[in-house]
């Protein structure tokens, strides 16, 4: 049976069946994309969410006279230009991808090229994120307000990397689905406006709530662990911080995969493949 093209006559947003529809043609696209342009838009992505965690850590930054749930509120609106950023201006990211989880249940993706795309955005995003993280501690900005930012930037490395594997997991897929439901949004919207208006809520909600995103994690605990080099700024921090869990093995055994595994069960089962099931699954015939 071939498909209705997307001809939406006016401004309202696509209903959600024309949503889902718009969702798997997407990731067939995503799918069939280049390698190299893939891994291109994928180190963009890393960078963009590295400046939406950056514009976070610099407002959080010597906010402790301020209400907790005010100052992580303030990191979530601004986190929100990390994903803006990869909508409107075109990038690969890793946990908006895996709603090509929808192409692959409808049999229009392989399993092979969904695998193949998600390590490859994942690698790229963590090369963009890195790479921004290394720009960053070149800068000194972690020396910005007195060393506010920089004991911030460690505050948080060390919280993320001290997280229980489990824990982790869980935090990862309650992010997911509220980033790919921030991308579902998206898909039925038709100005940049109301793109921007649709990921705001979403990111800023899992943002403070504390829930882990496991490419923010890539820049937020690589800022840390480069910070954690300069033994000079960190001695001149008051009270100490408690940087014993921040590390390599850290950073890549009790973070990373962890959320990792948690964004794609959040992303592509708990928001995908339920979506899939109702609107795309084949109906027998009467």
């Amino acid at each position: 049976m071939s498909e209705a093209p997307f001809t939406p006559t006016g401004l309202d947003a696509l209903p959600p069946a024309e949503v889902a529809r718009k969702a798997e043609l997407v990731g067939v696209t995503k799918a069939g994309m280049e390698t190299f342009n893939v891994f291109v838009l994928s180190i963009l992505a890393g960078a963009f969410i590295a400046m939406g965690a950056i514009f976070a850590t610099t407002v959080a930054a010597g906010g402790s006279e301020l209400p907790y749930g005010v100052v992580r509120l303030l990191a979530g609106l601004t986190f929100s230009l990390g994903l803006i950023l990869v909508v409107v201006a075109g990038a690969e990211l890793f946990t908006g991808n895996n709603l090509i989880v929808m192409g692959w249940a409808s049999r229009r993706v392989s399993t092979a090229l969904l695998l193949e795309n998600w390590t490859i955005v994942w690698v790229g995003n963590f090369v963009g994120a890195f790479a921004t993280a290394f720009i960053v501690y070149v800068s000194g900005q972690y020396t910005f307000g007195g060393g506010a930012v920089g004991q911030t930037a460690l505050s948080i490395a060390a919280a993320k990397t001290s997280l229980g594997f489990v824990e982790a997991i869980a935090l990862g897929m309650l992010c997911n689905a509220l980033v790919c439901l921030a991308i579902w949004l998206t898909y039925g919207a038709h100005t940049t406006t109301d793109k921007v208006l649709a990921i705001i809520p979403p990111i800023a909600a899992f943002v403070a709530a504390g829930f882990e995103h496991s490419v923010a994690n890539m820049y937020f605990i690589s800022i840390g662990l480069l910070i954690e080099r300069d033994e000079g700024f960190v001695a001149s921090l008051q009270p100490p911080p408690d940087l014993s869990e921040l590390n390599w093995a850290s950073f890549f055994l009790d973070n990373l995969l962890p959320v990792t595994i948690g964004n794609v069960i959040g992303g592509a089962v708990m928001v995908g493949a339920v979506y899939w099931l109702v609107y795309l699954r084949p109906r027998r015939a009467e």
